[in-house]
Formats: C-alpha cells, structure tokens, sequence
C-alpha cells in the first residue's frame, strides 16, 4: 500500500517543518495534532504530504458538507489512484418530529435522503474493509452510526 501524491509542486515555507513535525510526532505516539494556517496557506497540501509520508488509512472531518466536498476534490486530485472517499449525511433535507404546545399541534418527522450521496458512504465502508490506501473525507456526522 503506498499513497501516491500526484501535484506540480513541493512544499515550501513553513511547510517542510510543519509535515516533519506532524509525521515525527504522530510515529513518536502523538494522539493529537493541531494544524493552524490562514486561508489559502496550504494546509491541504501538508496534510497530502502527511498521507503519503505516514501511508495510513485517514479520516478528515471537515465542520460541514460545503468543505467536506472541497476537501474531497482535493484529496481526489491529489491522490488518483487511492482509494479517496466521502461520507457526509445523506439528508437532502431532515425536519425531527416536534410538538408546539402552544397550538397544541404535532409535527411530524420529515426527510429527504440523496441516494447518490447513500452510494458514496457504502463506497467509503466498502473500501475501508477491503483496503488500507484510504483517505475518508467527512463531515462531524461520520461520528454517528451508520443507522438500520
């Protein structure tokens, strides 16, 4: 298994350090990490750099689909011939079941469920099973089960 990072430029800058700092510290038994840089500094192409260095399975977790889907392009274009995924929620749409008290009136649970982003997240839990060159790009709901 190796992470084959596919791009037209090296790591400049402050990058160098931070990529040996995160890969030294991460094989020295680091649980934790903190990445900081402003927008546009390059942090996505540290963390490929990271990947390919430390050849593990990831799990990126980006704050919310928008970014996640950013990400996912990225890490795509990056690494062609690995297995990179993407396993955001497949609500489209989800109103939870409520009760107004004041007009005494119940409302029913609601959703819509994109079948396509459904195929994404079995292709992430395929490939996690059947492969070790995997990057799984996430939003915070990855953190829940996968349902019935």
């Amino acid at each position: 298994m190796t992470f084959d990072l596919v791009s037209d430029y090296q790591p400049t800058g402050d990058q160098p350090e931070a990529i040996s700092q995160l890969v030294q510290n991460y094989r020295n038994g680091k649980k934790r990490e903190v990445l900081l840089g402003v927008t546009g500094s390059g942090k996505t192409f540290t963390m490929a750099n990271v990947i390919q260095q430390l050849e593990v399975p990831t799990l990126i977790i980006a704050h919310n689909k928008t970014l996640a889907a950013q990400l996912y392009g990225e890490f795509k274009r990056f690494f062609p011939d690995n297995a990179v995924e993407y396993f955001v929620s497949y609500y489209d749409y989800y109103q939870p079941e409520a009760y107004v008290p004041q007009s005494d009136t119940y409302i029913e649970k609601d959703s819509s469920i994109n079948d396509n982003i459904d195929k994404m997240r079995h292709s992430a839990t395929r490939s996690l099973l059947e492969r070790r060159d995997v990057i799984i790009v996430a939003s915070v709901s990855c953190i829940y089960g996968l349902g019935s």
